[in-house]
Protein backbone atom coordinates (compact mmCIF):
# COMPACT_ATOMS: atom_id res chain seq x y z
CA UNK A 1 0.00 0.00 0.00
CA UNK A 2 1.21 3.39 -0.82
CA UNK A 3 0.33 6.98 -0.02
CA UNK A 4 0.38 9.92 -2.28
CA UNK A 5 1.76 13.10 -0.38
CA UNK A 6 3.40 16.43 -1.96
CA UNK A 7 7.24 17.04 -0.08
CA UNK A 8 8.37 20.52 -0.88
CA UNK A 9 11.36 19.36 -2.63
CA UNK A 10 9.87 16.99 -4.58
CA UNK A 11 10.18 17.52 -8.24
CA UNK A 12 6.88 15.69 -9.55
CA UNK A 13 3.67 16.02 -7.78
CA UNK A 14 2.06 13.54 -6.27
CA UNK A 15 4.96 11.51 -5.31
CA UNK A 16 4.11 8.13 -4.24
CA UNK A 17 6.19 6.83 -0.71
CA UNK A 18 5.80 3.43 1.39
CA UNK A 19 2.61 3.84 3.89
CA UNK A 20 4.05 5.10 7.04
CA UNK A 21 1.12 2.77 8.76
CA UNK A 22 2.44 0.14 6.96
CA UNK A 23 5.57 0.42 7.70
CA UNK A 24 4.77 0.68 11.72
CA UNK A 25 3.27 -2.76 11.63
CA UNK A 26 6.84 -4.16 10.88
CA UNK A 27 9.50 -5.40 13.00
CA UNK A 28 12.55 -2.86 13.99
CA UNK A 29 14.58 -5.40 12.48
CA UNK A 30 13.06 -5.91 9.53
CA UNK A 31 12.30 -2.14 8.88
CA UNK A 32 15.99 -1.26 8.85
CA UNK A 33 16.86 -3.57 7.06
CA UNK A 34 14.35 -2.38 4.19
CA UNK A 35 15.59 1.08 4.83
CA UNK A 36 19.61 -0.10 4.56
CA UNK A 37 18.65 -2.02 1.28
CA UNK A 38 16.67 0.98 -0.60
CA UNK A 39 19.97 3.55 0.55
CA UNK A 40 22.73 0.86 -1.19
CA UNK A 41 20.10 0.34 -3.96
CA UNK A 42 20.37 3.88 -4.53
CA UNK A 43 23.70 4.51 -3.96
CA UNK A 44 24.74 1.47 -6.46
CA UNK A 45 22.17 2.85 -9.15
CA UNK A 46 23.60 6.49 -8.79
CA UNK A 47 27.45 5.04 -8.98
CA UNK A 48 26.59 3.58 -12.32
CA UNK A 49 24.83 6.36 -13.67
CA UNK A 50 26.73 9.23 -12.92
CA UNK A 51 29.95 7.28 -13.87
CA UNK A 52 28.28 6.68 -17.23
CA UNK A 53 26.64 9.90 -17.81
CA UNK A 54 27.27 12.39 -15.39
CA UNK A 55 26.02 14.47 -12.74
CA UNK A 56 24.35 16.82 -15.32
CA UNK A 57 22.93 14.01 -17.81
CA UNK A 58 21.27 12.02 -14.86
CA UNK A 59 18.17 12.68 -13.22
CA UNK A 60 16.26 11.67 -9.70
CA UNK A 61 14.51 9.92 -11.61
CA UNK A 62 16.41 7.92 -13.58
CA UNK A 63 18.23 7.04 -10.70
CA UNK A 64 15.15 6.09 -9.06
CA UNK A 65 14.02 3.99 -12.36
CA UNK A 66 17.29 2.32 -12.60
CA UNK A 67 17.09 1.49 -8.09
CA UNK A 68 13.59 0.54 -8.70
CA UNK A 69 12.56 3.03 -5.80
CA UNK A 70 9.86 5.88 -5.79
CA UNK A 71 10.75 9.32 -6.15
CA UNK A 72 9.50 9.66 -2.27
CA UNK A 73 11.75 6.96 -1.12
CA UNK A 74 14.62 8.68 -3.06
CA UNK A 75 14.11 11.83 -1.52
CA UNK A 76 13.56 10.34 2.07
CA UNK A 77 17.02 9.32 2.10
CA UNK A 78 18.47 11.83 -0.12
CA UNK A 79 17.36 15.74 0.01
CA UNK A 80 18.77 16.55 -3.17
CA UNK A 81 20.77 15.40 -6.00
CA UNK A 82 24.00 17.04 -4.73
CA UNK A 83 23.65 15.19 -1.77
CA UNK A 84 23.56 11.90 -3.54
CA UNK A 85 26.34 12.52 -6.04
CA UNK A 86 28.77 13.21 -2.19
CA UNK A 87 27.50 10.25 -1.02
CA UNK A 88 28.67 8.35 -4.15
CA UNK A 89 31.48 10.57 -4.39
CA UNK A 90 33.24 9.36 -0.96
CA UNK A 91 31.44 5.97 -1.56
CA UNK A 92 33.99 5.99 -4.78
CA UNK A 93 36.78 6.88 -2.41
CA UNK A 94 36.15 4.92 0.11
CA UNK A 95 37.09 1.91 -2.62
CA UNK A 96 40.00 3.99 -3.96
CA UNK A 97 41.62 3.49 -0.47
CA UNK A 98 40.88 0.13 0.20
CA UNK A 99 42.42 -0.79 -3.22
CA UNK A 100 45.57 1.33 -2.21
CA UNK A 101 45.75 -0.49 0.95
CA UNK A 102 45.77 -3.37 -0.52
CA UNK A 103 48.23 -2.04 -2.91
CA UNK A 104 50.89 -1.20 0.03
CA UNK A 105 50.96 -4.69 1.28
CA UNK A 106 54.63 -5.97 1.88
CA UNK A 107 55.97 -2.81 1.10
CA UNK A 108 59.67 -3.08 2.30
CA UNK A 109 59.80 0.82 3.30
CA UNK A 110 57.89 3.73 4.11
CA UNK A 111 58.94 5.23 0.60
CA UNK A 112 57.87 2.15 -1.40
CA UNK A 113 54.13 2.27 0.99
CA UNK A 114 53.82 5.54 -0.10
CA UNK A 115 54.66 5.07 -4.17
CA UNK A 116 52.13 2.34 -4.31
CA UNK A 117 49.61 3.52 -2.90
CA UNK A 118 49.91 6.47 -5.32
CA UNK A 119 50.34 4.53 -8.27
CA UNK A 120 47.28 2.51 -7.18
CA UNK A 121 45.14 5.35 -7.31
CA UNK A 122 46.60 6.61 -10.87
CA UNK A 123 45.49 2.91 -11.70
CA UNK A 124 41.84 3.73 -10.65
CA UNK A 125 41.95 6.91 -12.28
CA UNK A 126 42.07 5.51 -15.67
CA UNK A 127 38.51 3.79 -15.29
CA UNK A 128 36.18 5.78 -17.18
CA UNK A 129 33.53 5.64 -14.33
CA UNK A 130 35.92 6.65 -11.61
CA UNK A 131 37.32 9.73 -13.96
CA UNK A 132 33.86 10.83 -13.96
CA UNK A 133 32.78 10.73 -10.78
CA UNK A 134 36.19 12.24 -8.85
CA UNK A 135 37.49 14.18 -11.77
CA UNK A 136 35.64 15.55 -13.99
CA UNK A 137 32.25 16.13 -12.38
CA UNK A 138 33.29 16.62 -8.02
CA UNK A 139 35.07 20.08 -8.03
CA UNK A 140 32.16 21.66 -10.53
CA UNK A 141 29.37 19.74 -8.19
CA UNK A 142 30.34 20.02 -4.76
CA UNK A 143 32.47 23.45 -4.85
CA UNK A 144 36.33 23.72 -4.09
CA UNK A 145 36.19 23.74 -1.05
CA UNK A 146 33.99 20.94 0.12
CA UNK A 147 35.50 18.48 -2.97
CA UNK A 148 39.39 19.52 -1.30
CA UNK A 149 37.63 18.79 2.25
CA UNK A 150 35.88 15.23 1.09
CA UNK A 151 39.02 14.49 -1.22
CA UNK A 152 41.35 14.67 1.61
CA UNK A 153 39.11 13.76 4.32
CA UNK A 154 40.46 9.68 4.18
CA UNK A 155 43.92 9.81 2.69
CA UNK A 156 45.61 12.89 4.16
CA UNK A 157 46.06 11.35 7.21
CA UNK A 158 47.71 8.01 6.05
CA UNK A 159 50.03 9.72 3.50
CA UNK A 160 51.27 12.41 6.90
CA UNK A 161 51.79 9.04 8.89
CA UNK A 162 54.26 7.27 6.12
CA UNK A 163 55.93 10.65 6.02
CA UNK A 164 56.44 10.99 9.26
CA UNK A 165 57.22 7.56 9.38
CA UNK A 166 59.84 7.67 6.51
CA UNK A 167 61.58 10.92 8.14
CA UNK A 168 62.00 9.38 11.53
CA UNK A 169 63.88 6.32 10.07
CA UNK A 170 65.81 8.33 8.06
CA UNK A 171 64.41 7.97 4.35
CA UNK A 172 63.09 11.13 3.39
CA UNK A 173 63.68 14.61 4.49
CA UNK A 174 60.32 15.91 5.82
CA UNK A 175 60.27 19.19 7.65
CA UNK A 176 56.61 19.61 7.71
CA UNK A 177 54.48 16.42 6.67
CA UNK A 178 51.02 18.15 6.81
CA UNK A 179 52.04 20.69 4.43
CA UNK A 180 54.22 18.42 2.03
CA UNK A 181 50.88 15.78 2.36
CA UNK A 182 48.23 18.84 0.48
CA UNK A 183 50.95 19.22 -1.83
CA UNK A 184 51.50 15.45 -3.06
CA UNK A 185 47.43 15.37 -2.87
CA UNK A 186 47.75 17.95 -5.29
CA UNK A 187 49.54 16.75 -7.48
CA UNK A 188 47.67 13.49 -7.65
CA UNK A 189 44.81 15.44 -8.24
CA UNK A 190 46.51 17.28 -10.76
CA UNK A 191 47.64 14.12 -12.01
CA UNK A 192 44.43 12.48 -12.27
CA UNK A 193 42.78 15.53 -14.31
CA UNK A 194 45.87 14.90 -17.15
CA UNK A 195 45.16 11.31 -17.12
CA UNK A 196 41.41 12.21 -17.54
CA UNK A 197 42.00 14.25 -20.33
CA UNK A 198 44.72 12.79 -22.26
CA UNK A 199 44.35 11.18 -25.81
CA UNK A 200 46.64 8.50 -24.27
CA UNK A 201 45.83 7.89 -21.01
CA UNK A 202 47.87 5.13 -20.21
CA UNK A 203 50.80 6.91 -21.32
CA UNK A 204 49.85 9.66 -19.23
CA UNK A 205 49.23 7.94 -16.18
CA UNK A 206 52.89 6.41 -15.98
CA UNK A 207 54.57 9.91 -17.13
CA UNK A 208 52.14 10.86 -13.99
CA UNK A 209 53.79 7.77 -11.85
CA UNK A 210 57.43 8.59 -12.56
CA UNK A 211 57.32 12.44 -12.24
CA UNK A 212 55.69 11.06 -8.64
CA UNK A 213 58.72 8.81 -8.20
CA UNK A 214 60.92 11.44 -9.09
CA UNK A 215 59.18 13.70 -6.02
CA UNK A 216 59.88 11.71 -3.48
CA UNK A 217 63.28 10.48 -4.58
CA UNK A 218 63.91 14.13 -4.21
CA UNK A 219 63.11 13.74 -0.68
CA UNK A 220 65.26 10.90 -0.07
CA UNK A 221 68.29 11.48 2.27
CA UNK A 222 70.75 9.80 -0.51
CA UNK A 223 69.34 12.30 -2.87
CA UNK A 224 73.02 13.90 -4.51
CA UNK A 225 75.03 11.32 -2.59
Amino acid sequence: MTARIMPADCPRSPCEVPDLIDRADQPPSLRAEQVAQTRAALVAATRRLFGERGFAETSVEDVAHEARVTIGALYHHFSTKTTLFETVFEAVHIELLASSAQATEGASDEVEFLTRGFEAFLDAVLESDVQRIIIIDAAAVLGLARFTELDERYAFAAIAAALEAAAATGKLRVEDPATLTGLLLGALTRGAMLIANSPEPVETRDAVAKAIRDLLAGLSTTAGD
